[in-house]
């Protein structure tokens, strides 16, 4: 089988050559394309291929339909809004992604994040300590798990609301659960944003939760910008001089952002969540495993489009 990996920004040369020794070594052949800038480039790589790696590039549905043989394809990190789901299933095509592999790395910028703002953005003044604060997971998958855990060191009081996961569950590792997403604005100091962009969730962040934030309260998105409702997000911020907001990725509207609220307001200029050397490791070996398995026995584990 040919195993294409397509990055636009490639993997790690460590993380490259363990895909090579884990594909080669199960009988397949690896061809890469690396630092493409046409995306005719990548329909014409993946014409032959079996199966395929991505990282944030777009599989969209015209790479599908120049992909005649693929039958899987991987996307290296836990997101996978970059692949065309739909079009997957109507080629019976098996979509994966990678949980788990970039959890840590997200979760230490998030920690970062918060000291960050909590420290006026490390501009002359007095700043605050995260000890004693209230912190809300949004969501308690792999990545609000490990936010716990590393909050818990600093001190902080964790909660968590997450309708996917018992309150038992949460309970068993020292974290609050609260019942809605009114209350866990309404508790915390600061939230940390954890959901995934999908129909539901799409602007679902607004004036109705952030207006709730008690104050001196801040929003830490390390999720997607989608989540984001920009508009009520300014109308809160102007509304409220205390309400901080941090993103792992800049809103549509970054512009107007930095100029009305400056230091309350901080966006890495590219989202770099997983952009750690053993996130990138991890996620790309993670990936070779999942499609060797797939061709060896079938196994679906991480399918995404059931």
């Amino acid at each position: 089988m040919k195993v294409l990996v397509a990055t636009e920004k490639p993997f790690a040369k460590a993380a490259v050559d363990g895909i090579r020794e884990i594909v080669e070594k199960a009988g397949h052949t690896l061809v890469l394309l690396e630092k493409y800038t046409d995306v005719n480039d990548f329909h014409k790589a993946v014409a032959d291929a079996d199966a395929l790696i991505v990282r944030s590039d777009k599989v969209t549905k015209e790479v599908i339909d120049n992909a005649k043989n693929l039958k899987i394809v991987v996307r290296a990190g836990a997101g996978y809004d970059n692949l065309d789901l739909a079009a997957c299933t109507a080629r019976n095509i098996v979509a994966m992604n990678t949980p788990g592999q970039n959890s840590n790395a997200v979760a230490e910028l998030a920690i970062g994040m918060m000291i960050y703002m909590a420290r006026n953005t490390f501009k002359p003044g007095t700043g605050a300590e995260l000890k004693g604060k209230k912190i809300g997971l949004h969501a308690y998958g792999n990545v609000g798990r490990l936010v716990a855990l590393l909050a818990k060191g600093f001190g902080m009081e964790v909660y968590a609301y997450d309708p996917f996961i018992s309150a038992e569950n949460i309970k068993k590792d020292g974290v609050i659960p609260v019942d809605s997403e009114e209350k866990l604005y309404e508790t915390c100091h600061y939230i940390s944003l954890h959901i995934p962009a999908n129909d539901k969730t799409k602007k679902s962040i607004g004036y109705r939760f952030l207006s709730k934030l008690p104050k001196g309260g801040c929003l830490i998105n390390t999720a997607r910008k989608e989540v984001i409702n920009e508009e009520e997000l300014v109308k809160v911020m102007e509304e409220r001089a205390d309400i901080k907001y941090c993103s792992d990725v800049a809103p549509d509207n970054a512009a107007e952002m930095a100029e009305k609220f400056q230091a309350r307001y901080f966006a890495t200029p590219k989202k770099m969540g997983a952009e750690t050397a053993e996130a990138n490791i991890n996620a790309g070996l993670a990936s070779a495993n999942q499609i060797v398995k797939f061709f060896a026995n079938g196994d679906k584990t991480f399918q995404v489009n059931k």
